[in-house]
């Protein structure tokens, strides 16, 4: 494996993107971080625990399962398990920050709106992720994010988390396999 980020570089690029989101939004009135199931929460609990340091503020998370909004969710999930999405409250009017760990085709994010919009209809939806990988099909970009990394489509990167939060990010290398015996 090829480490991407360390634990050090994830703690400081969440802590920058916690203070653009401060800057931008001039503190933590209206908003509201919605962390998208599995990665995304955990990166959300992080960025919000961030912002926490640097406000001493908290502000309302939720989390959202997009299941049963891909686009793929007929044909690539023939057993899917689906978990119960949380929210704080009805997010209208509300700054949405949508949080993802890795962003790659989009196809995520655009399930996760559909899904957020279900919860009501925010002022604003922003998107934060920790790695945007490129190779997007669809037209979706981040608000903030840790950092840009350009790896081949084939390629894949794991966010390696621990109960406390991130602890690296990773690109695993591939091992060709020997051929089996004739």
């Amino acid at each position: 494996m090829r480490v991407l980020l360390d634990s050090d570089e994830v703690a400081r690029g969440l802590r920058r993107v916690a203070g653009e989101i401060l800057e931008r939004h001039r503190g933590t009135d209206g908003l509201v971080v919605v962390g998208i199931r599995r990665g995304g929460e955990i990166v959300a609990r992080e960025l919000l625990r961030r912002v926490r340091e640097i406000e001493g503020r908290d502000v309302p998370m939720g989390s959202i399962d997009i299941t049963m909004y891909r686009d793929d969710a007929a044909t690539a999930l023939p057993n899917p398990r689906i978990s119960p999405s949380t929210m704080p409250s009805n997010l209208e009017n509300t700054t949405v920050i949508l949080v993802d760990d890795v962003l790659f085709t989009g196809r995520t994010i655009r399930a996760a709106l559909d899904a957020v919009l279900d919860y009501g209809r925010p002022r604003r939806v922003e998107l934060a992720v920790l790695v945007d990988r490129g190779g997007r099909e669809l037209p979706i970009q981040p608000d903030y994010l840790v950092r840009k990394i350009q790896i081949a489509p084939d390629e894949r990167i794991d966010v390696l988390d621990r109960t406390d939060g991130v602890s690296a990010i990773v690109q695993p290398v591939s091992v060709p396999t020997k051929p089996p015996p004739p």
